[in-house]
């Protein structure tokens, strides 16, 4: 939003709560008895002659008892889901999770059986995955693992990595990936909320 979109937004607001007020036929007296604003205020407000604050915002929308978005007149929020085309990378298909670059992103990725080499590799950061369907076989440097529906795993990229489905069904699973080496840290419950 540019400086004229905001100021067009706040030009809106006083007239916005003068309307809001008048339809719920409520005097500025009687406002100012709600909410601890002194009647000047609320009507300096109204015509524009004083500033929409957070201090006289948050009194008004709870005593019209209305979201703070309703009295400023937000603009709506953007469609929050992500729309990614699923992208083919040979015996794999990934379908993006997130849509921001950045340093972790999060793919679904489905993983078909394929007879040909089980090559190690090595890179750049740190993978997270948790297996959604089919069984998947890990190589870690000198260790196999075979993970199951359910099961997650971590490790640093860094270290010679292959995985793909440990039999002939393709497996499903989704993906965190950090190219910074972040990792994943998932906590059962909040602190000092146990059992």
């Amino acid at each position: 939003m540019n400086d004229q979109a905001y100021e067009r937004v706040l030009a809106e607001v006083g007239p916005r709560l003068r309307r809001m007020r008048q339809e719920r036929g409520v005097t500025l007296t009687a406002l100012s008895e709600a909410t601890g604003i002194s009647v000047s205020t609320l009507s300096r407000l109204e015509s524009g002659g004083r500033k929409a604050t957070l201090e006289l915002l948050l009194p008004l929308a709870q005593a019209h008892q209305v979201p703070l978005d309703e009295l400023v007149g937000a603009p709506e929020v953007g469609d929050p889901r992500v729309r990614a085309a699923p992208m083919r990378l040979g015996d794999k298909t990934a379908i993006p999770l997130t849509r921001q670059p950045g340093a972790l992103q999060a793919f679904k990725l489905i993983l078909d059986p394929v007879g040909g080499p089980r090559e190690q590799r090595t890179h750049e950061g740190y993978e997270w995955f948790y297996v959604l369907s089919g069984r998947l076989l890990l190589l870690l440097a000198d260790r196999e693992v075979e993970l199951r529906a359910g099961e997650a795993a971590e490790f640093d990229t860094r270290l010679p990595h292959w995985f793909g489905p440990a039999g002939d069904e393709s497996v499903e699973l989704l993906s965190l990936f950090g190219r910074q080496g972040e990792r994943m840290h998932v906590r059962a419950r909040p602190r000092g909320q146990e059992g």
